[in-house]
């Protein structure tokens, strides 16, 4: 089968394309063949060799989620699996997770991260797509569907508030946009570039700003008549995050889930509790492992009747991963980036 492996810790370059041997499903597993694979930011911060607890070493393959179809089953496994379509992401399905660094991959002979033609996984990993559902839009929202429900459920938003969402551009910002204004909010959005921000308001922002630009988060301040923001959900950190967080009148929440600019919105608690406003960091979230099924099952049934919708901005051939990723790094896609085996 087709792979591509990273072969050290490094810039996009060090993502290359081989060949390894089609992998068979041990007792509990299920042989997956990949019809997307999912990318995010994190998977680049994993292999520029950066910080956290990822327990990767190279050569590994890359991936943190696969939408595709079963092709095959282990010992112990429903034979009823085999031809239904499914979402796998990484980090589930107990002992054998659906991503692994090749030195785990090589006590079972292949590898199984995502980025590749077929993964091995955990039985109890899968997660059925709807019918009316692609595999296509089900791989964009196997990681952002259950982030977007999880932080929309910490958010906890209600009708007439007012919601910024930061960054409104990307696979998890347009999610969560539409998720605020089917709540009944009035949502603003920040983004980098007016392309982006265009996709906001198509999405139901009533107003967008570019956040690279001076004053943006006065342009937001005015748009929204001098009122603050109920509800901050901040994607991007570093000053940028200040900035939103700034806009939060008393009584709001701001929700941190993200840190592409170096590290997540430092705010101190003592100065929370001066402005009145209730700070969340995803970090702090906690979910079980009934949380891991029930989140993505919720975004693809709300995906598959129309409620919300995947933006697929860019698809790239499995070869072209590295391609992918500096398209990733260099801040160019709109939605989500899939990569095509």
């Amino acid at each position: 089968m087709r792979v591509v492996y990273a072969e050290r810790f490094g810039t996009p370059e060090v993502l290359r394309p081989d060949q390894a041997p089609d992998p068979a499903a041990g007792p509990g597993q299920a042989v997956v063949r990949v019809a997307a694979a999912d990318t995010l930011f994190l998977d680049v911060v994993i292999r520029r060799g950066g910080p956290g607890p990822w327990g990767v070493r190279p050569p590994y393959v890359p991936g943190a989620g696969i939408a595709g179809e079963v092709s095959s089953v282990g010992a112990g496994v429903d034979a009823a699996w085999v031809g239904r379509r499914v979402v796998v992401k990484s980090g589930t399905g107990g002992p054998r997770p659906a991503v692994e660094t090749i030195a785990q991959a090589a006590a079972r002979t292949t590898p199984t991260g995502g980025y590749a033609e077929h993964a091995v996984v955990a039985e109890e990993a899968l997660v059925p797509v709807p019918e009316a559902l692609g595999l296509r839009e089900a791989a964009a929202l196997v990681n952002d569907g259950l982030t977007a429900m999880l932080l929309a459920e910490a958010a906890r938003v209600c009708p007439g508030e007012n919601v910024l969402v930061t960054p409104a551009g990307g696979g998890l910002g347009c999610l969560l946009v539409q998720l605020a204004r089917a709540a009944g909010a009035r949502v603003f959005a920040g983004a980098g570039g007016s392309h982006k921000c265009e996709l906001a308001r198509e999405l139901g922002a009533a107003t967008a700003v570019d956040y690279t630009r001076q004053g943006w988060a006065e342009r937001l301040r005015e748009a929204a008549d001098g009122a603050g923001m109920d509800v901050v959900l901040d994607g991007v950190g570093g000053q940028t995050g200040r900035s939103s967080f700034g806009l939060v009148g008393s009584g709001g929440r701001f929700v941190a889930f993200g840190s592409p600019s170096g590290g997540f919105t430092a705010v101190d608690a003592q100065e929370a509790r001066e402005h009145g406003v209730r700070v969340v960091s995803i970090l702090d979230l906690e979910w079980t492992p009934a949380d891991e099924r029930r989140l993505p099952e919720r975004a693809l049934r709300a995906a598959a009747e129309g409620r919300i919708r995947p933006v697929i901005g860019q698809m790239f051939p499995l070869e072209n991963a590295a391609e992918a990723h500096a398209a990733i790094e260099a801040r160019k896609v709109l939605g989500k980036t899939l990569l095509l085996p």
